[in-house]
C-alpha cells in the first residue's frame, strides 16, 4: 500500500493510502470523539455520529472514520458545524444515558467525560429529555455487572463477543428508540456458557458493562 501525505489542522502527515482518517489521526495524538469506531470494519457503522471534520473540497462535514484518506487531503477537526453536529449528537446520547457519574465504576476512564472535557460540552441534559427506560441491571454474572441504562449502542461488546471471544452471547436487538444491547430474548449473562473472561468490560466506554 503507497504512502500520501495529508494535514490534519495543519499538521503534515503521512499515512497508508486508503486507511480511515480516524485512524490516521489518533495515532498521530490528534484526538476526534468516537464511540462506535472499530479499526477491523472496512465498512464502518457511523451511527455514534462523533468523529465528524471539515473537509477541503467537501461542502458537508464528514464523519473520519469512513472517510479513506489520499494524497494532498486537507482536513480541520474543528469548526463551527462541526462542532454543532458533535455537540448534538452528544446531547442525544445523554438523553438516552444513565448519568450517576460520582458513583459510576468507569468515571476514570468514561469515554463521555473524556468528550466532554476535550470538546467543552456540559455533562448534562439541556436540550432533550432523558429517556428513561429503567432496563433492569443485570447481575446474574459472579464478576460482571451489564447495566443497559448507561449503553451508548457503540456495539464495542458485541464486536468482541461475536469476533474476538466467538461466544455469540450479545447483540443488538430491536428498533428506534428501543434498541438495544442484549443476549437472545433478554436472558441473563449467566445463563450462558459465558468464561467471564472480561473483554466485554475492557472495550465498553462507558461503565455499562463493569467488573463487579
Amino acid at each position: 500500500m503507497s504512502k500520501v501525505t495529508l494535514t490534519i489542522d495543519d499538521q503534515e502527515i503521512t499515512a497508508r493510502e486508503g486507511e480511515k482518517l480516524l485512524w490516521v489521526a489518533l495515532e498521530n495524538d490528534i484526538y476526534i470523539p468516537h464511540l462506535c469506531a472499530i479499526k477491523e470494519l472496512s465498512r464502518p457503522a457511523a451511527s455514534c455520529r462523533l468523529c465528524f471534520v471539515e473537509v477541503e473540497g467537501i461542502s458537508q462535514p464528514i464523519t473520519s472514520c469512513t472517510l479513506p484518506v489520499k494524497d494532498g487531503l486537507k482536513v480541520k477537526t474543528r469548526s463551527k458545524s462541526v462542532d454543532r453536529l458533535v455537540k448534538t449528537a452528544f446531547e442525544l446520547l445523554l438523553s438516552d444515558h444513565h448519568l450517576n457519574c460520582k458513583e459510576c465504576a468507569a468515571k476514570e476512564y468514561c469515554t463521555l467525560l473524556k468528550i466532554a472535557k476535550e470538546r467543552g460540552v456540559k455533562l448534562k441534559r439541556e436540550r432533550f429529555p432523558a429517556l428513561e427506560r429503567n432496563l433492569p441491571v443485570d447481575n446474574s454474572c459472579e464478576n460482571i455487572t451489564f447495566d443497559r441504562n448507561k449503553c451508548v449502542l457503540c456495539g464495542q461488546c458485541v464486536w468482541v463477543d461475536r469476533h474476538e471471544v466467538k461466544a455469540g452471547i450479545l447483540n443488538f436487538s430491536r428498533r428506534g428508540l428501543s434498541r438495544m444491547v442484549t443476549t437472545f430474548q433478554d436472558m441473563e449473562l449467566a445463563e450462558f456458557e459465558c468464561n467471564q473472561c472480561s473483554r466485554c468490560v475492557e472495550v465498553c466506554p462507558v461503565g455499562a458493562l463493569t467488573v463487579k
